[in-house]
């Protein structure tokens, strides 16, 4: 069932969705994470770099963070969630996706909202760690590539204990339909300069599959997703790619306890990421829209999130 509606209640400034979606992108700083690079190598020859942060003590307890779209494992709702995570006696993994730790992956892929393989392998690393409780937090992109991972029909690991998404866009079809509205303008322009410049480099090596042409005629996210992502990754076109790797469809089959937190005016969302129908006919699934928070904003006092309390209390207490 969804928790109350009223549990976050920040000041003024931060009532605004759109200045806590940007404080939290540009102005926020978490020190005091010392992360240690890994690098692993995935089964198809790729590779993925993970961050890890470690407890005081030893522990055989582990949250893996999945970043967001063009995000990384130093960007701040990142280690502030590490931090959170490690102060409670928890290890953390941030993994950067393909791509996304500074160095161009080797293949033409790259990551996207429905990659679970990449995930799935990164959980069996984990475990061949000897990690007994293995968390999963992820936040926009990432928060959708955990919940389908968790719901797609696959045996999940004993060892995986729950899920949580953070400003999650259940709908990716819905979703880009509120980023490509005259509001998300500048969120939109930087989201599509970041993927283009990558692009870019990709073409490099690539030369035969990425076109001058190709890349002139991305002017919307959604072009990219049908120059770029639905080509790369095997899907007709780009809303081919939004209908299969939404989570929305794969929540009814969660059977592990999992946590969403949407901000009601959250911009990047449209109606459809909040999934109260399935919420309410799925015991296992906890749903959070309070009414503040904006796109992975949610500030909290001594530079703590409400979304990173939320989740700290929320492994608690299962």
């Amino acid at each position: 069932m969804p928790l109350r509606e009223d549990t976050y209640d920040p000041p003024l400034y931060f009532k605004s969705g759109h200045f806590s979606t940007i404080y939290a992108g540009l102005w926020r700083k978490v020190n005091g994470v010392n992360q240690k690079r890994v690098r692993f190598e995935l089964p198809d020859g790729d590779f993925i770099d993970l961050d890890w942060s470690f407890a005081s003590h030893p522990s055989d307890q582990v949250v893996i963070l999945l970043h967001g779209l063009e995000g990384h494992g130093q960007r701040p709702y990142i280690t502030g969630s590490a931090k959170i995570f490690n102060a409670s006696g928890i290890d953390a993994c941030a993994v950067n996706f393909r791509g996304c730790s500074g160095e161009t992956n080797r293949l033409f892929r790259s990551y996207h909202s429905g990659a679970t393989e990449d995930l799935h392998s990164v959980v069996q690393h984990v475990i061949h760690k000897k990690y007994n409780h293995i968390f999963i937090n992820g936040v926009s992109l990432g928060g959708n590539l955990a919940l389908e991972y968790a719901g797609e029909p696959r045996e999940i690991p004993k060892e995986v204990k729950a899920v949580i998404g953070i400003s999650v866009p259940c709908d990716l079809h819905s979703s880009l339909k509120e980023l490509l509205k005259p509001k998300n303008y500048l969120y939109a322009k930087r989201f599509r300069k970041h993927l283009v410049d990558k692009l870019k480099l990709k073409q490099l090596r690539f030369p035969e599959m990425i076109s001058d042409i190709d890349i002139k005629n991305i002017k919307t996210l959604k072009d990219f997703d049908d120059i770029y992502t639905s080509r790369a990754h095997g899907f007709i076109d780009a809303l081919d790619y939004y209908k299969k790797s939404s989570s929305l469809q794969f929540l009814n089959q969660i059977s592990i306890p999992s946590l969403i937190i949407n901000a009601q005016n959250d911009s990047f969302l449209g109606k459809e990421c909040y999934p109260y129908q399935e919420a309410k006919k799925n015991r296992f699934i906890s749903l959070e829209v309070p009414k503040y928070g904006g796109h992975v904003g949610f500030a909290g006092p001594k530079n703590i999130t409400y979304s990173e309390k939320r989740a700290i209390n929320f492994i608690k207490g299962i």
